[in-house]
């Protein structure tokens, strides 16, 4: 196998045994566009800049890895494990991460345009300033995560786990929230204009939570 990288190129029977001679850091900045990659483990690795587009990482163990202002354009994620992973900046756009592993990874200024995350474990990952436009999303698990002025026009968000997110200044327009939870999501300030029919009234966040008024207290005292 042979990795070209900013510093020449580096050859070894796999990728694995590329990283075992020359470290966790040689792929920074490394053309793997269109590498099969499949149930590869790069944990820890250092891929910031590499140009991963349309790689095969199916199954692939990312946990913890660098993969800042990488480009994953097009690639296979499903299932890969990216728990904690570095994405900051990486464009994802059209990458398929359905059942992938993004639980408290860093995907703040993404772009995930028409990126699938069907059923994919977002909990506690930051999103801030993302760009999720027309994301599939749909069944994705984002307890706790930091959407903060992210973009998720036109997404798919039906039966997706939002309780306890931060959605902040976040553009909801014309997303699709059916049988969504939002119990205790933060929608302060959010767009929602033209999202799905009916999704206001499912909607219990921390702006909306319902109170009793002092007439309907009355009412309901001891006489």
């Amino acid at each position: 196998m042979k990795i070209t990288t900013p510093n020449g190129i580096l050859e070894g029977e796999n990728i694995e045994a590329i990283l075992k001679e020359h470290g966790l850091d040689c792929l920074r900045g490394a053309d793997l566009t269109g590498t099969d990659l499949t149930s590869t483990n790069l944990r820890g690795t250092i891929l910031r800049y590499a140009d991963l587009t349309g790689a095969n990482l199916r199954g692939a163990n990312l946990h913890g890895a660098d993969l800042t202002r990488a480009d994953l354009t097009d690639a296979d994620l499903r299932g890969a494990d990216l728990h904690g992973a570095d994405l900051t900046g990486a464009n994802l756009t059209g990458a398929d991460l359905t059942d992938a592993d993004l639980t408290y990874a860093d995907l703040t200024d993404a772009d995930l345009t028409d990126a699938d995350l069907t059923d994919a474990d977002l909990r506690n990952a930051i999103l801030r300033y993302a760009d999720l436009t027309g994301a599939n999303l749909r069944g994705a698990n984002l307890h706790g995560a930091d959407l903060t002025r992210a973009d998720l026009t036109g997404a798919n968000l039906t039966y997706a786990d939002l309780r306890g997110a931060d959605l902040n200044g976040a553009d909801l327009s014309y997303v699709i929230l059916w049988h969504a939870n939002l119990n205790g999501a933060d929608l302060s300030g959010a767009n929602l204009a033209g999202a799905a029919a009916g999704v206001r009234s499912m909607i219990r966040d921390k702006r909306t939570e319902p109170t009793k008024s002092p007439t309907t207290a009355s009412r309901t005292g001891t006489h």
